[in-house]
């Protein structure tokens, strides 16, 4: 016996407004559990084509073996689809990703025993007791910071990620620069700013001021089994403007470049801006990531160590705290990036590194960088593996 038109519209609504509660409960559920871009719109997916055959099959508009059919066919691309994707997830994570993020910085935390932090071979001759200027900074130069703190700060337990309350912490330079502007910090030990972190401190009334620490390399690398071992500083710009976009345009394979970069207000993506001045910047490798308030988003992607991939951080990030023999540094205009080229000013891309204030009240502060630019610290800048202001 047929049903009227009437209860078959009632039992589609009826069904339809439960498969939508079902489908919002699980696209959260997926969102939060899987972390994924993908599992999340394969809910609604799924919610969607039962919907869609539940209609079909209530009002019979097609046979009931067309309507079996339909659905094997739809459960098979869904399982072919998350199949693919997992291939693909399996795929992607053979390659190693080069992201500051991952270091666990408890490694150079001060006063730990076993921390690889440098130290003096005596006690520095200037120490603080009292009023302890508070510390950010960028990943790559925690450890020299830490130096600083182990030769004259009284000793303690400074944990690095105790972002609230927090004497001695680093929260990378995005934040570091906007915890000074906040007034947050004392000291931020960093490149320097970018133009919109400083547009950033002049509408909130403060002046940066830039102290020198030491002198650091801006590096470039690939993979290790990338045939290129250099580049001129113009190939890099044309690689990152768009206009050089194959290996074998600089004598490698015959492979497209796949120029990552990194986070907007970085140290290093800064680097690369400055380098960049003049030249439109192009769009870097994205990815889709989940946002729980703004849905599925786009983000800029982690280096991952493809045979085509193209990367750039610090010299001390990528030899010492990121080390691993799967990379390989690139010479730029001929010069390799260690510290005699550093020193004598050969390796292009040289640039000193600061401890930048923004006119803290606290009287340690200054004569904290005296020291750090007297011979002690000096020492330690040296130690840490970075290159000292001294000739």
């Amino acid at each position: 016996m047929k049903r009227s038109f009437g209860l078959n519209l009632f039992y589609t609504l009826l069904l339809l407004i439960a498969l939508a509660f079902a489908g919002f409960i699980g696209y959260f559920l997926a969102a939060l559990t899987l972390g994924l871009a993908f599992y999340a719109p394969l809910v609604v997916a799924v919610a969607c084509g039962l919907g869609i055959y539940s209609v079909i099959a209530i009002f019979q508009l097609l046979s009931r073996r067309f309507r079996h059919l339909a659905l094997a066919v739809f459960a098979g691309l869904c399982l072919l689809a998350t199949a693919g994707y997992e291939l693909n997830k399996a795929y992607m994570n053979r390659f190693e990703v080069v992201d500051d993020r991952e270091v666990d910085l408890n490694r150079y935390k001060p006063f730990d025993a076993g921390s690889r932090t440098a130290a003096l071979d005596r006690p520095a001759a200037y120490q603080i007791q009292d009023q302890l200027p508070r510390l950010d900074g960028a990943t790559a130069l925690y450890p020299l910071y830490s130096a600083f703190v182990q030769a004259v700060y009284p000793e303690d337990q400074y944990d690095v990620y105790d972002f609230d309350k927090g004497t001695v912490i680093c929260s990378s330079t995005a934040y570091a620069y906007k915890r000074l502007i906040a007034g947050e910090t004392d000291i931020v030990f960093a490149a320097a700013p970018s133009l919109s972190q400083q547009k950033e401190a002049l509408r909130a009334g403060q002046e940066l001021k830039l102290t020198p620490v030491g002198r650091e390399a801006f590096v470039f690398f690939v993979n290790k089994r990338n045939p290129v071992s250099g580049l001129t500083t113009e190939q890099i710009k044309d690689i990152y403007s768009g206009k050089l976009t194959r290996w074998n345009e600089v004598g490698g394979k015959n492979n497209r470049i796949r120029a990552f970069q990194r986070e907007e207000n970085s140290g290093s993506q800064t680097m690369l801006e400055n380098l960049m001045a003049g030249r439109t910047l192009m769009t870097p490798p994205q990815e889709d990531v989940m946002d729980l308030m703004s849905g599925i988003i786009s983000q800029t992607s982690s280096y991952r160590n493809f045979k085509d991939a193209l990367g750039f951080s610090f010299l001390f990030y990528a030899s010492e705290m990121n080390a691993n023999d799967r990379i390989k540094l690139l010479a730029i205009d001929g010069a390799e990036p260690d510290k005699e080229s550093i020193r004598s000013g050969k390796y292009p891309l040289s640039t000193e590194f600061y401890a930048v204030t923004a006119g803290s009240a606290n009287p340690n502060v200054q004569p904290f960088l005296d020291w750090i630019q007297s011979s002690e610290g000096q020492e330690l800048v040296e130690k840490t593996g970075y290159t000292s202001l001294k000739q």
